[in-house]
């Protein structure tokens, strides 16, 4: 086929999620191969256990359902087609997609109803993100809500015109509940020991992406949560609180998410408030709190 095609031999071949779509992996696999050099090499990747089961199905449903609906309607349209899926269904039997199907609000509406309460005493004027997912929920609570889509291409704009927001509203300290983009060195400088950060486990372990799955692989027997102040150092700032929880081998992944989540939403709320009370004092990498 290498000659008939009239292609040269390569020292490398990158062959990332096409396999699979063709009729015959395996041949198609040989055939990459007939064009290596004697001493090259091929990547290919290749799916876990499960894989991405039920995932195309449920693309396959979204495309017939939603047609050439606007997207905030398609978006609409996807989380009432997932929260509606039976539990037999492959899509929800697959743990491996977990953290797709699960939301990542509840710390924010944990934050805001905790104010209503008279819990935090402070104000919020305003809610940034890079999607607009979340806006029903500022305009629940009567808060301004703008989105500022971050790519790789914009980011540092986007951070400027964000600090420009930031400094109109006059805001004091920042709260990340699940704001998943990195901030930069120059944005963090801003705020030093004002941008409090929630993260998913006992740091320093488990640092990283999914570390509910990473948790359930190592066969913990607790699992935990940890704010801090936001640092040019990723997951490295002054811890404000941590707290933990038992775990059993009868936990699932959806188990261990559960409860991790329910003690990250605690622990931020904690350290927020801890803050706004003038407990927390830095010094170096570490924090006093003071009692209340």
């Amino acid at each position: 086929m290498s000659a008939g095609l009239g292609l040269d031999s390569y020292d490398h071949i990158d062959c990332s999620g096409v396999l699979h779509h063709l009729p015959d992996p395996v041949a198609g696999a040989r055939t990459l191969a007939s064009l290596l050099k004697p001493d090259g090499g091929m990547s290919i990747m290749l799916y876990g256990a499960l894989g991405r089961t039920g995932v195309y199905a449920a693309q396959e449903m979204l495309r017939m359902l939603a047609g050439e609906d606007d997207p905030k309607a398609r978006v609409a349209l996807a989380r009432r087609l997932l929260r509606a899926l039976p539990p037999t269904n492959w899509l929800k039997r697959n743990p491996f997609v977990s953290d797709h199907l699960e939301g990542g609000d509840a710390g924010l509406y944990d934050l805001l109803l905790r104010h209503r309460a008279g819990e935090l005493r402070c104000d919020i004027p305003l809610i940034v993100s890079n999607h607009p997912d979340l806006k029903p929920v500022a305009d629940q609570f009567g808060i301004d809500f703008e989105i500022f889509p971050v790519s790789a291409d914009n980011k540092a704009a986007q951070e400027e015109r964000e600090l420009e927001r930031l400094a109109a509203h006059r805001i004091d300290v920042i709260a990340l509940a699940r704001y998943m983009q990195i901030l930069s060195g120059d944005f963090v400088a801003h705020y030093p020991a004002r941008i409090i950060n929630i993260h998913h486990s006992f740091l320093p372990a488990f640092s990283g992406g999914r570390p509910y799955h990473q948790a359930s692989a190592r066969g913990v027997k607790l699992i935990g949560a940890t704010a801090h102040y936001a640092t040019v150092d990723l997951d490295e700032g002054p811890i404000i609180e941590q707290d933990v929880i038992r775990t059993s081998h009868r936990d699932s992944v959806a188990d261990l998410t559960r409860k991790g989540r329910d003690l990250e939403r605690s622990v931020l709320s904690h350290a927020v408030r801890w803050h706004l009370e003038d407990r927390v004092l830095v010094y170096g990498n570490k924090t006093v709190v003071f009692s209340g």
